[in-house]
C-alpha cells in the first residue's frame, strides 16, 4: 500500500512573533501531460491506482529535497522551496527535485501499459508567506505573482522536461546545466518571458583566485604558525576557519595552499576537498581527497584510474596490500555513498592519508564542511584521532559558517574571519572595478554597502557589469540569498528582534525593540545578546547595537510586510509610557496634619526630606508608593511662590531618551538649596509661581531650557493640591519620558515643552 507524504500538523513552536514575511521562494508546478485522455480510457480503479502512484512519487521526491507541498490541483502539484527556511540553495533544490521527479516517474511501473509523462515549471520570486501554515498540506501558504509564473512555465516545458524562469536560471548558474530557449509570449505580460530548460546537475568548478589578497595578514600569519607547529612538533592540530558567506574563507585557503609549501625545508603535501550543496553521495568529499592524492580526474576511464591508484599506493603499502585495495578504492570513487562497500573504501582512503603523513608532512583541508553529512564528519574525526595517537605531522583545516553546529574536537583552534577594514575594502573595490573596466569612482558609493565582506564587493561589481543601475545600486541576488540564509538560521524570536531592529534608525536600543514588538521592557535583551554572539549585530555605546552589514539590515526590513513595517517603526519611535500630574484634593493623613500646623516652610521642608526616596519610586512608574501631596494654600503665605524640584535620575550621554528630560516626580521644598545633595543626584529645579494678583505671572528666570525667560502664564484657578501619579503601571525603576498635551486638570511634562500649564494657575519654568 502506498501513502502520500503529507505533513498537515500545525506546530506552534517555536513561537513566531512575526506571523507573515515577505520572502523570496522558488515555486515548483508539476502537471500530467494529457491527463484527460488518459483518464477517459482507464477504469476508475486503474485511475485511482495511477493517481496514488503519481502523487506518492512526487510527494516523496519533494519531501527529500525539503519542498513544502502547498496544494494538489487535480493532477497538478504545487510546492514551495524556502517558504519557512532558506539555505541559499532553494532554487537549486527545486530544480533538482523537478529533474528527479521526471526520472522517478520514468522508472516507476504504472498501471498496465500506461506511460505517465509530466511537465515541470520552476519559478523564483517574492511572495508573502504565512509562516504558521508553511507545512505540507497548508493551503494558501504563499501569495504572489511567482505562483502564476510557475504554472505558466510548465505549459511551455516539453513532456519530461523542467522549464526555468530567468531568476531561477541565474540562481542555479554553475550548478545546473541549462539551455536557453526563445522567449515565449504569455498572456498579460510584456515583453515575452525568457525560458530555460534544465538539463542536469553539474559539478561546480574551483573558484578562480587570481587577484591579490587584500587584508587578512593577521589571520594568515596565525594559521601558518599553527600549521607549521603541527608539522614541526609532529603534534596534529585541527584548525577551524570560521566566517559568514562572502567573508573570504575559500580565498584565504587558496592563499595558504599556494604559500605554505615547505616547513623547515620539508615539502608539504596538501589534500583539499569541497563539500558541494546536497551531494548525491555522502562520502563524495573523501573521494575528492583520494582523487587529488592520486591525480584522478572526473571522466577518466577504469584503466587510467587503476594505473594512477597503483602509482599512488606503491610507495605506501606492500604489493599484496595494493592489489587488494585497488578494487575497493575504484568502487569507492565510482559511488561514494553510505553503503557498506563505500564505507570500507573510505576506511582504506583514511589509511592511505595516514601512511602518506608518515612519509611526508600532510595538510588535509575541507571547505564548506557545514554541508557535509555525518558520515563525513566521522571520517575526519577518525583521521585526526589516529594521527594524534601516532604522533604524525598532519594538520586538518575545516572551513564553515558561524552558525554551524560545530562538531570539532576539543583541541581544535578556531580562527574567526571578521569584516575587512574600511581602507582594505576600498582597495579591494578599486581593484575589482579596475579589472572589470568600470570607473573606480564607484568605490566610494559601494564602500558602505559591502560591509567589509569581499564576497559582497565582488557581487556588487559583477551586478554592475551585468547592467545593474549605477544610481540605485540594487542589492545583488547572490547577496540577498546569502543574507536570507543567515536570517533563517535564527529562531523565531531572534529573527523577529532582528527585523524589528531593522525598522529603527540610527543606533538600536533594547527599549525601542521592546516597544516595536509590544514586549515587556527587557524581553529583547537576551535575543540582542544572542545576535551579537552570532555576528549579526555589533554593540554600540552602553545600550545600543548596530548591524554588521547594510545588506543584513535591508533584507531584515524588507522581509516585513509593509503594514507591519510601519507599525514597528511607529512603535519604536514612540516615547515610553507617561506620568501625569493632576489636581487631587485627597491628602495623606500625615501631611494633612502637618499642613494644619500652620508652618508652610516647616511642612515643605519635612515633605522634601520625607520624599527623598519615595517620590523617585513613584515617578518611575511603579505605582507602589504614593507621591507626596502638598496643598498650595500652605505655601501661598510665602509670597505666593512654590519651589518645585523635579527629581531626575542621573543620565549619561549614552541615553538619548533621558538626556535633558525631567521625570515626573515632584518634590516640594521651598528651602531646597541650589546645590548640595539634590544637585549631586542630577536633580533639575523648576520654580512654579502662583499667579496671584500680587505676583507677576510671566517674568521668570532664564535657564537653558527656557533661554528667553518668558513662558506665558496660565489663568488662575482654584487652589488645589498637586500629586504625581503614573499614567500607566510599569515596572519599578523605569523613568518615564514626558510629553506635552494633557487634558484639563492634568499636566504632563514633556521632552520638548514650550509651555507647561499648571491646573492651579501656576506658570512654570525650568
Amino acid at each position: 500500500m502506498t501513502t502520500i507524504i503529507v505533513d498537515a500538523q500545525r506546530t506552534s513552536t517555536p513561537h513566531w512573533p512575526v506571523p507573515q514575511e515577505r520572502r523570496t521562494v522558488t515555486v515548483l508546478f508539476a502537471d500530467i501531460v494529457g491527463s484527460t485522455a488518459l483518464v477517459d480510457r482507464l477504469d476508475p480503479e486503474d485511475v485511482r491506482a495511477l493517481q496514488r502512484a503519481y502523487f506518492d512519487t512526487v510527494a516523496g521526491v519533494l519531501h527529500r529535497w525539503q519542498g513544502v507541498v502547498e496544494k494538489y490541483v487535480g493532477d497538478a502539484v504545487m510546492a514551495l522551496f524556502g517558504a519557512r527556511h532558506s539555505d541559499g540553495f532553494d532554487a537549486y533544490r527545486a530544480v533538482r527535485a523537478g529533474l528527479e521527479i521526471q526520472a522517478a516517474l520514468d522508472r516507476r511501473p504504472m498501471v498496465g501499459d500506461s506511460r505517465l509523462r509530466v511537465r515541470v515549471g520552476v519559478a523564483t520570486g517574492e511572495v508573502v508567506v504565512d509562516l504558521g501554515s508553511a507545512v505540507s498540506g497548508g493551503h494558501g501558504v504563499a501569495s504572489g505573482a511567482v505562483i502564476t509564473t510557475a504554472a505558466r512555465l510548465q505549459e511551455y516545458a516539453p513532456p519530461g522536461a523542467v522549464a526555468l524562469c530567468a531568476a531561477t536560471a541565474r540562481a542555479t548558474a554553475g550548478l545546473i546545466t541549462q539551455r536557453q530557449l526563445t522567449p515565449v509570449s504569455v498572456a498579460g505580460r510584456v515583453p515575452p518571458m525568457p525560458v530555460w530548460h534544465a538539463v542536469g546537475p553539474v559539478r561546480p568548478g574551483t573558484d578562480r583566485h587570481d587577484g591579490p589578497l587584500i587584508g587578512r595578514r593577521r589571520e594568515l600569519a596565525t594559521i601558518r604558525d599553527q600549521l607549521s607547529r603541527a608539522i614541526r612538533e609532529q603534534d596534529p592540530r585541527w584548525i577551524s576557519l570560521v566566517g559568514p558567506t562572502g567573508s573570504g574563507r575559500s580565498r584565504l585557503l587558496h592563499e595558504l595552499t599556494r604559500g605554505l609549501t615547505t616547513v623547515d625545508g620539508m615539502p608539504v603535501r596538501w589534500c583539499v576537498a569541497t563539500c558541494q550543496p546536497y551531494p548525491d553521495q555522502v562520502m563524495a568529499p573523501a573521494a575528492e581527497l583520494l582523487r587529488g592524492l592520486a591525480g584522478v580526474r572526473h571522466g577518466d576511464g577504469p584503466a587510467v584510474v587503476h594505473d594512477r591508484l597503483v602509482a599512488a599506493l606503491a610507495s605506501l603499502f606492500p604489493p599484496e596490500r595494493v592489489a587488494a585495495a585497488i578494487p575497493a578504492l575504484q568502487r569507492f570513487l565510482t559511488t561514494p555513498d553510505g553503503s557498506s562497500a563505500a564505507l570500507a573504501g573510505a576506511a582504506i582512503c583514511r589509511d592511505v592519508l595516514l601512511r602518506l603523513a608518515a612519509h611526508q608532512p600532510l595538510i588535509v583541508a575541507v571547505d564548506d564542511v557545514d554541508r557535509a553529512a555525518p558520515a563525513m564528519s566521522r571520517f575526519l574525526h577518525a583521521l585526526f584521532s589516529t594521527a594524534t595517537a601516532r604522533g604524525l605531522p598532519l594538520a586538518l583545516i575545516t572551513l564553515h559558517q558561524p552558525q554551524w553546529a560545530d562538531t570539532r574536537p576539543s583541541p581544535a583552534r578556531r580562527v574567526t574571519i571578521g569584516p575587512l577594514a574600511t581602507v582594505q575594502s576600498g582597495r579591494l573595490l578599486r581593484h575589482l572595478l579596475t579589472r572589470a573596466g568600470q570607473p573606480v569612482t564607484l568605490a566610494d558609493r559601494l564602500l558602505h554597502l559591502v560591509g567589509g565582506r569581499p564576497g559582497h564587493a565582488a557581487a556588487y561589481v559583477r551586478s554592475i557589469m551585468d547592467g545593474a543601475d549605477r544610481m540605485t545600486l540594487p542589492l545583488p541576488e547572490a547577496v540577498r540569498r546569502a543574507v536570507c540564509a543567515e536570517l533563517d538560521h535564527l529562531d523565531g524570536e531572534r529573527r523577529a528582534v532582528l527585523m524589528a531592529a531593522a525598522t529603527i534608525g540610527g543606533v538600536i536600543s533594547g527599549g525601542a525593540v521592546d516597544r516595536a514588538l509590544s514586549w515587556a521592557p527587557g524581553r529583547s535583551a537576551p535575543a540582542l545578546r544572542g545576535l551579537v554572539a552570532a555576528g549579526l549585530l555589533l554593540p554600540r555605546r552602553a545600550d545600543g547595537y548596530a548591524f554588521v552589514a547594510p545588506a543584513l539590515r535591508q533584507v531584515a526590513a524588507e522581509r516585513l510586510p509593509r503594514a507591519l513595517r510601519a507599525v514597528f517603526g511607529r512603535r519604536a519611535a514612540e516615547a515610553p509610557p507617561l506620568d501625569t500630574v493632576r489636581p487631587d484634593a485627597a491628602l495623606p493623613r500625615d501631611h494633612a496634619a502637618a499642613d494644619r500646623a500652620g508652618s508652610g516652610r516647616a511642612a515643605a521642608e519635612r515633605a522634601g526630606s520625607d520624599r527623598a526616596g519615595s517620590d523617585r519610586a513613584a515617578v518611575s512608574g511603579s505605582g507602589v508608593r504614593r507621591a507626596e501631596v502638598v496643598p498650595l494654600d500652605v505655601v501661598r503665605a510665602r509670597d505666593g511662590r512654590l519651589d518645585v524640584v523635579l527629581a531626575v535620575p542621573p543620565s549619561g550621554p549614552t541615553d538619548p531618551l533621558r538626556r535633558g528630560l525631567p521625570s515626573s516626580t515632584m518634590a516640594t521644598s521651598p528651602t531646597a538649596p541650589t546645590g548640595g545633595a539634590n544637585r549631586s543626584l542630577g536633580f533639575r529645579r523648576l520654580r512654579a509661581v502662583a499667579s496671584a494678583g500680587d505676583v507677576p505671572p510671566t517674568r521668570v528666570s532664564a535657564t537653558p531650557n527656557n533661554a528667553g525667560g518668558h513662558w506665558p502664564a496660565a489663568p488662575d484657578r482654584s487652589p488645589a493640591t498637586i500629586r504625581a501619579v503614573p499614567a500607566v503601571p510599569g515596572p519599578a525603576g523605569r523613568t518615564a519620558a514626558a510629553a506635552v498635551g494633557a487634558p484639563p486638570d492634568v499636566v504632563r511634562t514633556g521632552p520638548r515643552p514650550p509651555l507647561i500649564r499648571w491646573p492651579t494657575g501656576l506658570a512654570a519654568s525650568a
